[in-house]
């Protein structure tokens, strides 16, 4: 059981997964970033001075009554609290992966019709085949 288990992780397409599910979550940390630094910051100024990362309804008031000035002192308090902003952060990294991804496929789909448009070069012929046809093109003579 041990050899039939090494074998199926030692496959090439598990060693293949393992390695682009590794590289998918650092891809996933450089996009939560891109949205959490990069992207959110420019949105958020544009409509107000808004932080997404902050926006919550406190469903439950915590030990400490509110008002509360952001998720995490909300949650110290220990009020319960509907973070819709953190939502808005996840879906927009969501639809940055799904581009990348799109143009990802989208590069190795070009890629794979230029390969198949491509005309194969001819094989070379085989020198008895060329040998037969001197001969034939002899006795034709």
């Amino acid at each position: 059981m041990l050899k039939e288990f090494r074998e199926f992780a030692m496959r090439g397409n598990v060693v293949d997964m393992a390695v682009g599910i590794i590289i998918g979550a650092a891809f996933g940390k450089i996009v939560e970033s891109l949205v959490k630094d990069v992207i959110m910051p420019p949105i958020g100024l544009l409509l107000g001075k808004v932080d997404f990362s902050n926006l919550f309804l406190v469903m439950r008031e915590g030990a400490m009554p509110g008002p509360y000035l952001s998720v995490d002192a909300a949650q110290k308090a220990g009020a319960v609290t509907f973070n819709y902003g953190m939502f808005i952060n996840t879906c927009i990294s969501f639809i940055i992966v799904a581009f990348a991804v799109f143009l990802l496929i989208r590069a190795i789909n070009r890629m794979k019709r230029k390969e198949e448009a491509a005309p194969a070069a001819p094989a070379a012929t085989p020198e008895d085949v060329l040998l037969l046809r001197e001969i034939r093109d002899a006795l034709k003579k």
